[in-house]
């Protein structure tokens, strides 16, 4: 079996004040291609960290996290940046939409500065599929919360990643708004292929996953996976 993410030991400190505070404790886990994976467990349980070392946007005090075959450790910051250009995909809570761009542009532009052929008709086609064509030339604050995560998906999936991360994707969204969104997500998840990788406390869109890790105090309590 082809592992995309594997986590060996994962262990991460912070300093606060004149405590150490653990953030996460020997966590180890590894997730196949093509698998929907969750991570889940309460707030403060280490969570998001877990995703910023997963992704390369941190790295651990000890453990590795090896990522698309290469060991992100071994690394600079600039080659981590590099992978994840080109391989990994991000949804956040916040849709981290630039608000001078609009809809369009903040799919495209990204896609233009990796130099991608045929930007915009990618993000027109993207924006399409998830409910905006006619959305396009609207800024973020003139798209409601639903409408700016739809956007948040249509730039993640649009340089084809490998894996996507997705970090509370509906905590900022209500019942129902949240419940297209994730219908959205699953769906242009399964069409591209990827592997996706959702940090929650919505045990709901948890079960949604092939495979469930539940963190607590930074340790990993239960592993639901089948590998």
């Amino acid at each position: 079996m082809a592992y995309i993410l594997k986590v060996d030991h994962l262990t991460k400190s912070y300093r606060s004040g004149s405590r150490e505070l653990t953030v996460l404790n020997d966590v180890s886990f590894s997730i196949p291609e093509g698998a929907t994976f969750a991570i889940v467990g309460p707030s403060g349980s280490g969570k998001t960290t877990l995703l910023g070392l997963c992704a390369g946007l941190d790295i651990a005090d000890s453990g590795t996290v090896t990522l698309c075959g290469t060991t992100l450790s071994s690394l600079t910051e600039d080659e981590r940046a590099i992978l994840r250009n080109e391989k990994v995909g991000f949804v956040f809570q916040d849709f981290q939409l630039l608000p001078t761009l609009t809809a369009l542009e903040n799919v495209v532009v990204p896609l233009e500065l990796l130099g991608v052929k045929h930007a915009e008709t990618t993000g027109r086609t993207l924006l399409e599929k998830v409910g905006l064509g006619d959305r396009l030339d609207h800024y973020p604050n003139q798209l409601s919360g639903g409408e700016q995560q739809r956007v948040a998906l249509a730039r993640a999936f649009a340089n084809k990643p490998a894996i996507l991360f997705a970090d509370e994707p509906t905590g900022n969204l209500d019942e129902a708004t949240g419940e297209k969104v994730t219908d959205l997500l699953f769906e242009l998840n399964k069409e591209a292929g990827t592997t996706l990788v959702i940090v929650t406390h919505d045990m709901e869109l948890a079960r949604m996953t092939d495979h469930m890790i539940r963190l607590k105090g930074g340790k990993l309590m239960k592993n639901e996976t089948a590998v």
